[in-house]
């Protein structure tokens, strides 16, 4: 005869209302929930009660009774990238206000299997609604309509570069735009990794603006986001160079810049205004600060999740218009020094 946890029964649903003292459909909307919309004191009995009876749902006879798990998916890529925890922080805070439970799933690095497998997802019944955050095959997917909706909010390759509104690189004319009003008039860019499609944006805004503006350019150095490509982008300018500005691809980069004009006795921002990209919380710490250009990966994590939550409901997708980027000015950037020569 089985003994000890194997042996006793599972409590039941209504066993845990009982001893709460409320209905089995109150407690059920309770899990389904996390007791949203509940009185505080409705939610403390029925939490006793599922910690005194050891209470776990089967999640898989309700999702078989009602067809709904309470549970939704982000897809992504296989690798890491930094700004994937705030993107899914925001997904999670406006699946959890909703009343899912969110859970993260990794796919292959090419398009055909990742769709497929989004498909087997779709189709297993385990999840309410899926958000993609990297590209799939369209033909695949129209040739076998998933069970369940899939947004596709591609912000990332199969690599987990990013895409999308995080490519964006037109901050980079406000960036200029400004300088140049603070009269500098010959700049340098020091660029990314060019198989990002972040880094090619940012350097194609760069050299439109150049031309837009009237500006002139000393050139883009090419960097591999490492600190010493962007200090050996400073060694390498010429003694009497006229350059006074120089917009490094990102933060790293930038604090690479920083310390090649360091090595050269040049002064940031007396002598040399530099710029980054990304908001590193380092760089509100280096003397100086840095000025740079902030992304809000939460707010794209929480659209994501918002056209999901939009289709599941039926509702209209409301959608903020407001940009997820801002340029932070701070101490790294300002006017032109009257009669100034770079040594």
């Amino acid at each position: 005869m089985p003994t000890g946890a194997e042996g006793r029964k599972r409590p039941t649903i209504r066993e845990v209302a009982q001893a709460a003292g409320v209905s089995h459909q109150t407690v059920s909307r309770y899990v389904q929930f996390d007791g949203a919309g509940m009185k505080s004191a409705t939610r403390e009995r029925i939490s006793a009660a599922i910690h005194e009876l050891g209470y776990r749902p089967n999640l898989t006879a309700r999702a078989m009774r009602t067809h709904r798990t309470g549970r939704l998916a982000v897809l992504l890529p296989a690798g890491s990238a930094a700004s994937s925890l705030p993107m899914l922080t925001g997904a999670t805070t406006v699946a959890h206000a909703a009343g899912y439970h969110l859970e993260v799933v990794t796919l292959d690095r090419s398009a055909g299997p990742r769709t497929e497998r989004v498909n087997e997802l779709a189709d297993s019944g385990q999840f309410e609604g899926l958000v993609s955050l990297t590209p799939l095959l369209p033909d695949l997917a129209r040739s076998t309509p998933p069970a369940v909706p899939v947004v596709v909010a591609a912000d990332y390759d199969s690599e987990m570069r990013a895409l999308g509104e995080m490519a964006d690189g037109s901050p980079v004319a406000e960036l200029m735009e400004r300088l140049a009003g603070d009269g500098h008039r010959c700049f340098l860019h020091v660029a990314g990794d060019r198989a990002y499609a972040t880094a090619r944006s940012r350097e194609q805004v760069y050299l439109e603006t150049i031309d837009r503006l009237g500006l002139r350019s000393a050139g883009v150095a090419a960097g591999d986001w490492s600190p010493e490509s962007g200090r050996q982008a400073v060694m390498d300018l010429p003694s009497g160079t006229e350059v006074t500005a120089v917009i490094a691809a990102n933060d790293v980069l930038a604090a690479g810049v920083v310390r090649g004009a360091t090595e050269r006795g040049w002064r940031v921002p007396e002598d040399l205004s530099v710029t980054g990209w990304d908001n590193n919380p380092v760089g509100a710490w280096l003397p100086p600060t840095l000025t740079t250009v902030d992304i809000d990966y939460e707010a794209l994590g929480r659209r994501a999740m918002n056209r999901l939550i939009s289709v599941l409901r039926g509702a209209a997708i409301d959608e903020p218009v407001s940009p997820v980027t801002q340029v932070l000015w701070r101490g790294s950037t300002s006017r032109v020094r009257p009669g100034a020569t770079l040594r």
